[in-house]
């Protein structure tokens, strides 16, 4: 389980009560790091309800941790060409592989790719809320001259990120072009993380790959 808290006391209770914390930035000044051995400590942007990302996690020496490796989107579309981007786009979201206006092919395929890392963190005995950090590989999309950062950024937001740090209420995040709406997966987790643009991705006709790190909970 992981807290949310905002003034040092807080701070204080969580760490006594939970392997993982995510705390202010203003809290680094109060004694947290480095990390009980059997602690992570995640640390938000100072000032931000809504934060995409941490600002760093920090993992006890005897946490219990868990890296996936690196998974793109499932080869679904099967009217598609093999290795063609199409081919990776979830049919089981999209039937017949048409994308709802302003879904583009980026976020299609990283919807399907954070749907693979949830089955491959259940598998571990985790779930999305225990990632802690998280390594983002995209392709430019075919006649494209740069990675598609913003589709990304929507289908991260459907998994992580999702509800106010102050509050905790649900926050609705876009699909495509259309009206936000609830997200797939409800999750106050904002791992650290970091995304770059490669040339060519291993899979012919992916331009996603995701790895991520996870936390056991205590026990």
């Amino acid at each position: 389980m992981k807290r949310t808290v905002s003034t040092r006391a807080k701070v204080a209770i969580a760490i006594a009560a939970t392997a993982a914390v995510t705390v202010p930035a203003t809290a680094v000044a109060g004694g947290l790091f480095p990390p009980r051995p059997t602690e992570s400590v995640t640390v938000l942007p100072e000032g931000q309800d809504n934060p995409m990302i941490a600002d760093g996690v920090a993992i006890g020496k005897n946490v219990a941790w868990y890296k996936s490796s690196g998974l793109g989107p499932a080869d679904m579309n099967d009217d598609a060409p093999e290795g063609s981007e199409q081919r990776y786009i979830p049919t089981d979201l999209f039937p017949g592989a048409d994308l709802p206006e302003g879904v583009t092919l980026t976020e299609a395929q990283a919807l399907g790719a954070l749907r693979r890392i949830g089955e491959n963190l259940e598998n571990a005995g985790l779930s999305f809320d225990d990632v802690v950090s998280m390594r983002v590989f995209l392709q430019n999309p075919d006649g494209e001259d740069r990675l598609d950062f913003a589709g990304f950024n929507r289908a991260y937001r459907q998994f992580f990120a999702n509800t106010s740090v102050s509050t905790g209420e649900v926050i609705d995040v876009p699909l495509g072009s259309a009206a936000p709406a609830p997200p797939m997966v409800v999750n106050p987790a904002r791992p650290s993380r970091f995304v770059v643009e490669v040339e060519n991705l291993p899979v012919e006709g992916w331009l996603v790959e995701i790895e991520v790190d996870a936390v056991y909970p205590a026990t």
